[in-house]
């Protein structure tokens, strides 16, 4: 009993010694601690005044202002959608007036759609490697579009590594069949049919309910004749 009420003596002097010497750290060095804690709360307190009074009223007005664009892009009017009609600003407008805003980022996929669809594969390579997004649809077909520009121009390992970005960006059945059978393709075109077969199969055996699952036993056994020649 001695023995056990010694330990715990020695486990209470222990925490004693310690705290002594947090509480004299603390004294020692209270004037830089101050200051420390002080620019904590001051950048805390910044952030959230940036977010309320500055952020919040440019991604309301941003979201506005962007209408019509998007009106524009849904009607196939791509270049009123990009640079506005003189009245609506256009989405290259958004992404320079309203940095730093959700509707800014949207705006740089839809400028890299629209630079897609007018062969400026370059320039719309630059805007959807810029834009960033959560959402489980968009940010896969973003990845996607950037593998169909490295496509176009000729670049096939850099868009079979997009395709299988896209594909594993978030797993679902509606975008990842899709862009592993871009990849798939993309493979043969390289000569490389392993991975294509590899693609191919994962496509038919995780993904049975897709619209490309219907087709994977004709390319596999095309795949699979290739290899054999």
């Amino acid at each position: 009993m001695a023995k056990k009420t010694n330990k715990t003596e020695e486990n209470i002097q222990a925490v004693e010694e310690a705290l002594g010497k947090s509480e004299q750290f603390i004294e020692d060095n209270q004037k830089p601690i101050l200051v420390i804690l002080g620019a904590i709360i001051f950048i805390i307190l910044a952030y959230f005044g940036f977010q309320r009074f500055y952020i919040a009223p440019k991604e309301k007005n941003a979201a506005s202002q962007m209408f019509m664009a998007e009106k524009y892009f849904e009607m196939d009017s791509l270049n009123l959608a990009l640079k506005g009609d003189g009245i609506n600003p256009g989405f290259l407008s958004i992404i320079s007036d309203y940095k730093l805003t959700k509707s800014a980022n949207l705006a740089k996929y839809y400028a890299g759609v629209i630079y897609m669809e007018k062969g400026e594969f370059e320039t719309a390579i630059d805007y959807l490697e810029d834009f960033s997004s959560d959402d489980q649809v968009i940010q896969p077909m973003a990845l996607g579009a950037v593998g169909d520009c490295y496509m176009e121009l000729g670049n096939m390992d850099k868009a079979v590594d997009k395709y299988i970005s896209a594909a594993d960006e978030n797993d679902n059945e509606f975008t990842t069949p899709v862009f592993l059978q871009k990849a798939g393709w993309t493979y043969e075109l390289l000569k490389d049919y392993d991975n294509a077969i590899v693609v191919y199969k994962k496509i038919k055996e995780e993904y049975p309910k897709s619209n490309e699952a219907r087709e994977m036993d004709k390319y596999i056994a095309r795949a699979e004749g290739f290899l054999k020649k």
